[in-house]
């Protein structure tokens, strides 16, 4: 949602904003307490400065609230220039110069068309770079100031080769992964993003993590151990509050705790490395003390300097690219003729009207306008369940107000909730039959039936039922369990009387 042309009505405030410079006051009478003011109006403008630019993101994502955001920010750099253009030595031009170039920039963001002619590869395509701010760049590198809020990270992130080489690999093998990065993220921005905010971390950070490590699979787990949408180890989630609850859920698993934990462990890398987002970066992937090691052996240099990038694996030196590339991209997505598929994610909460599964939500809901379904949204929202785990009538699930309009429609009483319910509840081993007379054989040996049965996660009355050769009616009126659900909890002992009869 391109941000509405509002340069005329803006343009000519600037004018008569511009009048401020005729009652500027020397600068050489300034007193303590005037400075004091100024740096507190920079502050200002540098924060107003920055919703301005959030604002433009947001509304490439079509966010309802971004033109009300603009237009509050450049509502504050206009307080700015008049407050300036009072304060004695305080010079309202560099203000009022930056109002300008916003203003620019939202009139050419909303005349551009999706495939305005851009540079894909220019290392500073919105013109961040022209105040100086890559001043202590080397030389030899291109940088933009993708990450930077324009007051809490003094190093600026570098738009090198290794990142374009990351932009590259997302384009191409890697796109789908980003797109259904980018969709999986929409819905559950809620949960994740307002813990990135209230840390000071940039939200396209928070992107590029997600789509590196899980593709924004919530149950993503890897080899080593990791788990869950931001890849969390024990030993780490637990120091920030992660692990196994006492209902025996693992929160590495929960979107809302593992933002939560991931902003508190950034911040404290930063903390220790200087603010450099490449090193907090390579520390999430290649270990913080190795990071940090590193990062005090050789003074404080870069993570591209020979000396420091050398002494990581060659596995945090493609991550740490590639999780820029993909917040570069989140940012700027029209620049490279990306086009993230809008998603109707606004959450909203549904009571359960009878006990069903993930798998049968996902079945009686159809695709409701989506490519795939809702079956990962449903898992993602609502970690706690496995998609073939009985959820009892009443249970309130995450989803959003689409699923919620679905799910009245045609999962409760029509047609396709009975199929949706029949389909899940078949039973493959039926469908074996005896078409002739029973072949000889020997008497098998009998199945061992313990006394009582200790429930696992994932499992259901019908496939314990299964496994000792027990009637699934007379196994639930053993243990009290009510029809249609027969609700089971892992850990739960069920008595096999009826199994050993």
């Amino acid at each position: 949602m391109p941000l509405p042309v509002r340069s005329a009505s803006r343009l000519s405030a600037v004018a008569v904003l511009g009048l401020a410079l005729l009652f500027s006051q020397d600068a050489d009478a300034q007193s303590r307490r005037d400075r004091e003011a100024a740096e507190a109006l920079k502050q200002r403008m540098e924060q107003a400065e920055t919703r301005y630019r959030e604002a433009l993101v947001r509304a490439r994502n079509s966010e309802p609230d971004a033109v009300a955001a603009s237009d509050s920010a450049l509502e504050d750099m206009e307080d700015v220039v008049v407050e300036c253009g009072k304060l004695r030595g305080c010079d309202p031009a560099g203000f009022v110069t930056t109002f300008k170039r916003l203003l620019k920039a939202g009139a050419d963001e909303a005349a551009a068309g999706p495939d305005a002619d851009i540079d894909p590869f220019d290392p500073d395509p919105d013109g961040m770079l022209a105040e100086g701010v890559s001043a202590d760049v080397p030389e030899a590198a291109r940088a933009a100031a993708l990450l930077s809020d324009g007051q809490r990270f003094v190093e600026m992130v570098q738009f090198n080769p290794a990142v374009q080489e990351g932009i590259r690999r997302w384009l191409t093998d890697m796109r789908h992964s980003l797109i259904v990065s980018h969709e999986n993220y929409q819905y559950m921005r809620h949960l994740m993003w307002p813990n990135f905010e209230r840390a000071g971390l940039p939200e396209a950070l928070l992107f590029g993590i997600l789509a590196k490590e899980s593709t924004g699979r919530v149950h993503s787990t890897s080899r080593a151990g990791a788990a869950g949408p931001l890849q969390f180890m024990p030993a780490t989630g637990q120091r920030f509050g992660l692990g196994v609850d006492a209902t025996g859920f693992d929160t590495r698993y929960d979107p809302y705790a593992s933002a939560e934990a991931s902003a508190a462990y950034l911040n404290e890398r930063l903390a220790e490395l200087n603010n450099s987002i490449e090193l907090a970066l390579a520390g999430y992937n290649g270990g913080e003390g190795r990071a940090r090691r590193i990062h005090n052996e050789n003074g404080g240099r870069s993570f591209w300097d020979e000396s420091v990038y050398s002494q990581f694996p060659p596995e945090t030196r493609d991550y740490v690219p590639m999780v820029i590339a993909a917040a570069w991209l989140y940012l700027h997505p029209r620049r490279y003729g990306l086009e993230f598929p809008k998603i109707a994610a606004r959450p909203e909460l549904l009571q359960l009207e009878r006990a069903t599964s993930i798998y049968e939500l996902t079945i009686c809901l159809g695709n409701g306008g989506t490519r795939y379904g809702f079956m990962r949204m449903l898992r993602n929202l609502n970690p706690r369940y496995r998609a073939d785990d009985v959820i009892p009538a009443g249970t309130t699930l995450n989803v959003t107000a689409d699923v919620a309009r679905l799910y009245g429609r045609w999962c409760t009483r029509s047609a396709r909730a009975d199929i949706a319910r029949e389909l899940v509840n078949s039973d493959p081993g039926s469908a074996i039959v005896r078409s002739g007379p029973a072949p000889a054989t020997t008497p098998a040996a009998a199945t061992y039936v313990p006394n009582t049965h200790r429930v696992e996660r994932g499992e259901n009355l019908h496939r314990i039922g299964q496994r000792y050769g027990c009637n699934l009616q007379a196994l639930a009126r053993a243990n009290n369990l009510r029809p249609p659900a027969y609700a089971l909890r892992a850990g739960q002992r069920l008595s096999l009387a009826p199994c050993r009869s």
